[in-house]
């Protein structure tokens, strides 16, 4: 769940060659291009749970692969961002041997729910959300999607707004007012196991101003995950700005590069 705000240029950054030559797919857990997360979320959903139908959090997982499987990827180097995050490390969980190493930005532990994921979000932020009114139209997505950047945005950094409206404008997000597709994807409940049997190279990067998810979340996770390294990014919030491109391209490379190919994958019968 994203609204692109960053364009193309980040994922170019991620494919652009390795030391090793190789130019392996990257997922990003959101959709649309690289960009900041979109919270316009319910809040009773993300607090409580709530389910919208019968869909789930192994769905999402699963959802996830079958892209995959459709672009004949028997395995990837997977990336997400918020809440992308968290599908990302569900599916090193659900599906290990289709994960080569795990990156997971700006996210809560993938297997938290209830009261417990509202000790990691800063309530305060929920509220500014709650608050901002646009009209569902193009325009009003574009507008929508600029408030939302602003808000995500690191206080330390300048706000590029002419950049945020630019990349709203090429992929504007009507997803925020679609409030039962929001529910039912936040409030889908995870029933797998825990964070400590992710199996697969990893690494937790996280805004040091992210105003959204508190940074602890990304502390967690990389306490709780085997062998997971973490990475605090100064003067980013819960975004992924231009000027920490390079430098989240190339922590995503190295744990590419450094690490050995994971095992052929076989598809989930």
């Amino acid at each position: 769940m994203s609204a692109a705000v960053s364009g193309p240029g980040a994922a170019r950054k991620l494919l652009k060659g390795s030391s090793a030559g190789r130019s392996e797919p990257a997922h990003s857990g959101g959709s649309g291009t690289a960009g900041v997360p979109s919270p316009a979320v319910p809040a009773p959903a993300l607090v409580f749970r709530k389910r919208g139908e019968a869909y789930t959090a192994e769905d999402m997982a699963d959802d996830a692969v079958a892209v995959m499987a459709a672009l004949g990827w028997e395995s990837a180097h997977l990336l997400g961002v918020s809440l992308g995050g968290a599908v990302a490390q569900r599916v090193a969980l659900r599906h290990p041997r289709r994960v080569r190493t795990l990156t997971t930005m700006a996210a809560v532990p993938g297997d938290v729910h209830g009261l417990r994921t509202l000790c990691y979000i800063r309530t305060s932020t929920l509220a500014r959300f709650a608050r901002l009114r646009f009209p569902d139209t193009p325009e009003g997505a574009v507008e929508a999607g600029v408030a939302v950047s602003r808000l995500l945005a690191s206080p330390r950094r300048p706000f590029d707004e002419a950049a945020a409206r630019e990349a709203a404008g090429r992929n504007p997000d009507r997803g925020m007012h679609d409030q039962q597709a929001q529910s039912r994807q936040i409030g889908a409940q995870w029933h797998g196991p825990p964070i400590e049997a992710l199996s697969r190279p990893a690494l937790v990067l996280h805004g040091e101003d992210d105003p959204l998810i508190k940074p602890v979340a990304g502390r967690v996770i990389a306490r709780r995950v085997p062998g997971a390294r973490l990475v605090l990014l100064p003067r980013v919030g819960h975004e992924i700005p231009e000027p920490a491109w390079d430098r989240i391209a190339a922590e995503v490379r190295a744990l590419a590069d450094t690490s050995a190919p994971g095992p052929a994958a076989a598809r989930r019968d």
